[in-house]
C-alpha cells in the first residue's frame, strides 16, 4: 500500500496518462490538481467531488472521494472533509487505514471522537495471521465465460466482455482496470492480438490454488522476520500483458496470464519484452511474494526520485526472495553478472532525478541484448548490501520497509563497497 500523501503527487504528475472513458472526469482531475499545485486547496476539492460524483467505477469514485477529503482538509474545512471521508467509506468501501492513520492532512482533525469513530468503522481487508489468507481466482472464471461468449458473437465482442468480466468483476478487478487496462477497448485489441497464446495457457490460469500452502511458507516467514506485517487476499485477475501485478489496500493483484509461460504456450504472437517478462506458472510464488511485500511499504517516505523508485521494487525483490526462496526477477541478475560496475555507475547519473524512464517500467526499451527495469535490480542490491552489513536482521528488515531518507539509506548500505 502506498501513502495517499505520495498518490496526490502521482495523481499530478501522471493525470496525462490516464485514460477514463468520460472525457469530463479527466477534465476536472486535470483542473483539481492544477488548483492543488496552486495551493488553492478549496477550488482542489471542488473540481474532484465533482470529479467523484462522475467517476464510471465505485474504486474511482472512493479514491476521488479520499483526494477531496484531503483537499478541504488542507484548506481547513473539517466539516467537509469528514463528510467526503465518510461517505467514501459507507457507500464505497475504502479501507486503507494504515495510510488514512498515516496522512499529514488530518492531523488537525486526529484528536476528534469523530475521527476515532471514522477510523473504527473501516472494515481492513488484510489480517495479521498468515495462515488466513484468501486466494479470490472468480475474475479468472469470469474471463474465461466472456472468452467463450465472445467467441460466439464475433460482432459485440467489447460489450460482452464488459458486461461478462468487467462489471461482474471483484473489487480488485475494478481497480486493477482503472489503474492497468484502462479502456476495455484496448484490452479487446490486445486480445485480439493474442489469440493463440491466451488459448495456450487456459489451463494454468484456472490452477492459481495450486500453489497455496508455497504462498502460506513465505508469509509465515514474513511474519517471523517482520511481526508488523499484514496479510491481503491474493486476488487473480487476466490482463493485457502489460503489469505482473499490483496491489491495492483490498489485496495483492496478479495478472496471471502473465505468469504462464510453459512449453506449451505458443509465444508467437508476443513482443520481445513480453517473450522475456511473462514468468513460467512454476515461478508464481516468487511473483506472489513479490507483491506481498509492496502491501507492507506504507511506512516508507514519499519522493518522486529514481532511487525511491528502485529500492521500492528493489526491496519487493530482495524481502520477496528471502522468503519464497528466489527473487520474482532472476533474469536481471542473470544478464548483470560481469557487468555490475557499469550498472551502477549509469544508474548514479540518474538516481535523484525525477525520471525513472530508464529504468522503471520501461518495456519499449527491451531488446534481446538487454532488459529493461534494471532499477529492479539496482535496488536489490542495495537492499542487499544494507542487510548483509547489518548485526540485527529483524531491525534491517524494518528499515527497509520503512525507509525515510533515501539517500541516508544508501549511504548506510556501504553499496559502494560493492562496486569498488
Amino acid at each position: 500500500m502506498i501513502l495517499y500523501k505520495i498518490k496526490i503527487y502521482n495523481l499530478i504528475i501522471l493525470i496525462g496518462f490516464s485514460a477514463f472513458s468520460q472525457q469530463k472526469v479527466d477534465s476536472l482531475i486535470q483542473v483539481g490538481s492544477k488548483f492543488y499545485k496552486q495551493k488553492e486547496f478549496k477550488s482542489a476539492a471542488e473540481n474532484w467531488e465533482k470529479a467523484s460524483q462522475m467517476a464510471e467505477f465505485a474504486i474511482s469514485k472512493r479514491e476521488y472521494y479520499v483526494y477531496t477529503a484531503m483537499a478541504f482538509a488542507k484548506a481547513s474545512d473539517s466539516i467537509n472533509s469528514f463528510r467526503c471521508l465518510e461517505k467514501t467509506i459507507s457507500e464505497f468501501g475504502y479501507n486503507d487505514l494504515p495510510s488514512l492513520k498515516d496522512e499529514d492532512s488530518f492531523n488537525f482533525m486526529k484528536q476528534s471522537n469523530r475521527w476515532k469513530n471514522l477510523l473504527k468503522s473501516i472494515k481492513v481487508a488484510y489480517t495479521t495471521n498468515p495462515k488466513k489468507v484468501k486466494i479470490i481466482d472468480t475474475d479468472v472464471q469470469n474471463f474465461w465465460i466472456a472468452y467463450d461468449l465472445a467467441n460466439k458473437n464475433q460482432e459485440n465482442v467489447v460489450s460482452v466482455y464488459k458486461t461478462n468480466y468487467i462489471d461482474k468483476g471483484t473489487v480488485a478487478l475494478q481497480d486493477y482496470f482503472v489503474n492497468k487496462i484502462q479502456t476495455i477497448e484496448n484490452f479487446v485489441l490486445q486480445h485480439d492480438l493474442k489469440k493463440n497464446y491466451y488459448k495456450s495457457i487456459r489451463q494454468n490460469t484456472l490452477n492459481t490454488k495450486k500453489f497455496q500452502s508455497s504462498y502460506q511458507k513465505s508469509f509465515i516467514k514474513l511474519k517471523n522476520i517482520y511481526p508488523e506485517a499484514i496479510f491481503p487476499p491474493i486476488y487473480f485477475v487476466i490482463g493485457k500483458l502489460n503489469s505482473a501485478g499490483t496491489v491495492s489496500s483490498d489485496g495483492l493483484i496478479l495478472a496471471i496470464d502473465q505468469a504462464c509461460m510453459s512449453k506449451n504456450a505458443v509465444t508467437n504472437e508476443l513482443t520481445t519484452w513480453e517473450k522475456n517478462n511473462i514468468s513460467t506458472f512454476e515461478e508464481l510464488p516468487y511473483t506472489v511474494a513479490h507483491e506481498l511485500i509492496h502491501y507492507e511499504q506504507s511506512g516508507m517516505a514519499s519522493s518522486p526520485t529514481l532511487l525511491k523508485a528502485a529500492l521500492v521494487e528493489g526491496m519487493a525483490d530482495f524481502i520477496g526472495e528471502l522468503i519464497s526462496g528466489k527473487t520474482a526477477n532472476e533474469r536481471l541478475h542473470i544478464y548483470a553478472k560481469g557487468k555490475e560496475k557499469t550498472i551502477w555507475s549509469d544508474f548514479k547519473k540518474e538516481m535523484l532525478l525525477n525520471d525513472k524512464s530508464n529504468w522503471i517500467a520501461n518495456g519499449d526499451q527491451e531488446t534481446e541484448e538487454k532488459p529493461a527495469d534494471l532499477g529492479y535490480w539496482v535496488g536489490y542490491q542495495i537492499c542487499k548490501a544494507y542487510y548483509n552489513q547489518a548485526l540485527d536482521k529483524k531491525k534491517a528488515i524494518h528499515d527497509i520497509l520503512n525507509i525515510q531518507d533515501y539517500e541516508k539509506f544508501l549511504k548506510d548500505s556501504k553499496i559502494e563497497l560493492e562496486f569498488n
